[in-house]
């Protein structure tokens, strides 16, 4: 599209900007906004944006393409009296306690009312409050702050492929909320904390676990362990003025030290671990013909989202841990008795870009209520409010080291906190133990029709070897959707949840846009590029913890402390009308229609029994209902038939289904 746009007097070229809103802020006119954010759909919900064309008509600049000869201001008086109205209609409707908000001088509806001058709200606020949403482990959902900009929906939606949540009701009952009304905790959200990353309001926020990390630090009896993620080092800085993308590990550790921590370990070390075990495990799989292809499972967000939604690809991912997990496994039953210590003395903190890493952490395959591998996981974003209340000044530290022997990382280890990174070092370590042959990079390139996806062909041992990599589980979901079809095919998959890797954690600081995930992601190559072992298999202290302990890759010890195994959740808990039976009922039938059996003909199939029970007069003898989820997702779609569960049903199935419901209950009956 050619042409111009005048805005305020000045000719602006069009060209391919998406819409009004770009080409005002390519001219250095910031309009404010709180629903519009590059990465996601255009919403126009906040109004804040509008622009006043010359008929005098106000239009959202956000949802409006440009047309040639278009002619818009962005500052009239009109548009400044509505800007301050909307405002203040957002603050009648929201929490005011500002001092106590995790957002406070860092809020987005703060900034906006300094700047335009609202310091009145001629409205009376809300009475009611809402109750916080504490069931999550990793964020806290705060309905009393949330202005309905749209931002976190979308960004579930569209970016993650999920929808944890949505808007439900209409006008002032309007709510952002997860299915029917349950906690964040409670239904299919991955804890992947992006919803948090683009809220301009605290309505959901991180769940800080800050205070049982002080209280140990303050117990004498504790020795306390910090363990740090590669993606913290390149965006912590940011917290403190420093550019997006610097490398700040020496600083960090001298900040972690200067809070109290006995020993700061780098998690890189542990990822160095999970290259060995993972490129073994692979090597072994293509050397069986399967299960392939292997998914790797760094990333805690995507281990869920398998368990939600793809049940019939859990052979495929692989048994190892995470860094995370086994760096606490190591500490726990290595480390404690090398000191020595007990696990009453030993405190673990992880230190991540990341909230579903809070999550990975309680479950209970890493522990149980009296001992956990990781006893505290602390964000980028904790790490640094803990340092602003500490009164320490992060840029004026001096730098130091990581405590050893697990502070020592190879580059393949730092670069797990990038898209790319894990599938990258196992390349290389695969290359080097099959072929003596040392990579350095792998050829990526962009999938066709796989937005997201990125692909390369290697050859190992004389195969070809299919590699991919994609971030964001919007994309994941669709590349999974092509292997369905048969579309795509690939032997070693690395998924993480979050845009552009670690570096995009939802942990991490805000901004968190586009520029700051390349810059984060380039500090972490840099240190990669600059350190003198990059193989994993190659880093002294993992081959020294091998000789000493753990035998050899996938060993029978390897196996116990290093790799674990996944199950199946259901999409949303237990719904009070599934705990209901009519006790006048003879027959209880059941049919599933979640998500996985519904597409498979759950509908047909109730419709049958429905009609199949009106038509032989039995509305009063058989209680027919309809579940969420009977956690058989591959098998659907499944009924359960006076408690005996029946899976892969047909339409066809159903009369002789009924028939045998009533003919079980008759028996039962006269028993």
């Amino acid at each position: 599209m050619a042409g111009f746009v005048t805005i305020d007097g000045i000719k602006v070229p069009i060209n391919g900007q998406r819409n009004l809103l770009e080409m005002v802020r390519e001219i250095g006119i910031d309009l404010p906004t709180f629903c519009y954010h590059s990465e996601l759909s255009a919403y126009g919900a906040c109004r804040m944006c509008v622009v006043e064309d010359a008929r005098g008509a106000v239009i959202a600049s956000c949802s409006t393409e440009p047309a040639d000869g278009m002619e818009i201001r962005t500052s009239t008086p009109r548009l400044m009296h509505i800007r301050r109205m909307m405002l203040e209609l957002i603050l009648a409707n929201h929490d005011r306690e500002c001092t106590s908000c995790t957002q406070n001088l860092r809020c987005r509806l703060q900034e906006l009312c300094a700047r335009f001058g609202v310091d009145q709200v001629r409205f009376p606020a809300r009475q009611e409050r809402v109750p916080l949403d504490l069931t999550s482990t990793g964020l806290v959902r705060d309905t009393n702050k949330c202005i309905l900009c749209g931002d976190c929906v979308r960004m579930c939606a569209e970016v993650q492929g999920i929808g944890a949540i949505d808007i439900a009701y209409r006008g002032a009952q309007a709510r952002v909320t997860p299915a029917y009304n349950r906690g964040l905790g409670e239904g299919n959200c991955v804890n992947c904390g992006q919803c948090a990353a683009v809220c301009p309001t605290a309505a959901i926020t991180v769940r800080s676990e800050s205070e049982p990390v002080w209280a140990a630090l303050r117990d004498p009896q504790k020795h306390v362990v910090a363990q740090v993620a590669p993606a913290v080092r390149v965006a912590i800085g940011e917290e403190f003025g420093l550019p997006a993308g610097q490398v700040s590990t020496g600083k960090l550790v001298t900040a972690i030290r200067r809070l109290g921590f006995d020993r700061v370990f780098d998690t890189s070390f542990t990822a160095d671990l999970t290259t060995v075990e993972e490129t073994n495990e692979f090597l072994a799989r293509l050397e069986k013909g399967g299960p392939l292809p292997l998914f790797t499972v760094c990333c805690p967000a995507w281990v869920k989202c398998v368990e939600h939604y793809y049940p019939h690809r859990k052979p495929q991912l692989s048994s190892c841990r995470s860094p995370q997990q086994m760096f606490g496994s190591l500490l726990k039953e290595y480390y404690a008795e090398t000191e020595p210590l007990d696990d009453k003395e030993l405190f673990v903190v992880s230190i991540m870009p990341c909230t579903a890493k809070k999550f990975e952490a309680r479950r209970e395959e890493f522990g149980d209520d009296d001992t956990r591998d990781v006893d505290a996981v602390l964000t980028t974003q904790e790490l640094a409010a803990m340092l602003r209340a500490a009164g320490i000044s992060f840029v004026d530290l001096q730098e130091s080291e990581f405590d050893q022997p697990f502070g020592f990382a190879s580059g393949a280890g730092v670069i797990f906190g990038q898209s790319g990174g894990v599938a990258t070092a196992v390349a290389r370590e695969a290359a080097y133990i099959v072929d003596k042959q040392r990579l350095t990079d792998v050829p990526f390139e962009p999938a066709p029709d796989l937005p997201g996806v990125r692909q390369a062909v290697l050859t190992v041992g004389g195969r070809e070897v299919r590699v991919a990599v994609v971030s964001g589980l919007g994309n994941a979901r669709n590349l999974i959707a092509a292997m369905d079809r048969g579309d795509a095919a690939y032997d070693i998959i690395e998924v993480m949840a979050c845009t552009d890797g670690c570096v995009g954690g939802g942990g991490q600081p805000v901004p968190n846009l586009p520029e700051q995930r390349r810059l984060r992601a380039q500090g972490l190559r840099s240190v990669d590029v600059a350190k003198e072992v990059r193989l994993a298999g190659e880093n002294s202290h993992v081959q020294e913890l091998y000789r000493r302990w753990l035998i050899s890759p996938n060993s029978e010890t390897a196996h116990r402390v290093l790799h674990t195994t996944y199950g199946h959740r259901r999409r949303v808990g237990p719904l009070p009308t599934e705990q209901a039976v009519d006790p006048q009922a003879v027959a209880h039938i059941t049919v599933c229609v979640g998500t996985s059996c519904y597409l498979r003909g759950a509908r047909d199939v109730l419709r049958r029994f429905s009609e199949e029970i009106e038509a032989r007069g039995l509305e009063d003898a058989v209680e027919l209902k309809a579940s969420f989820c009977l956690e058989r997702c591959d098998r659907g779609p499944n009924v359960v038939v006076n408690g005996q569960s029946i899976s892969h049903v047909r339409e066809e199935q159903v009369p002789e289904l009924l028939t045998r419901a009533l003919e079980g209950a008759q028996r039962v009956t006269s028993q």
